[in-house]
């Protein structure tokens, strides 16, 4: 969980400092859900993408 979290904090770093939004790897469920859960924290817009097993999150700045 702390990975995922770790992962997902890079990804909002990345958005915040380009303003673009970010497509993670293919996740599973749990994983995706502690991203969103960052990416909430940190006051971004996040969605989940794709078909069942290449399900990954992207991650949007504020402003979309």
């Amino acid at each position: 969980k702390a990975e995922v979290a770790a992962e997902g904090r890079d990804a909002v770093a990345e958005v915040q400092e380009k303003g673009e939004s970010v497509s993670l790897r293919p996740m599973n469920p749990f994983e995706r859900k502690v991203v969103h859960d960052v990416v909430k924290e940190a006051g971004l817009v996040s969605e989940s993408e794709g078909t069942e097993l290449s399900r990954y999150v992207v991650i949007h700045p504020a402003s979309e």
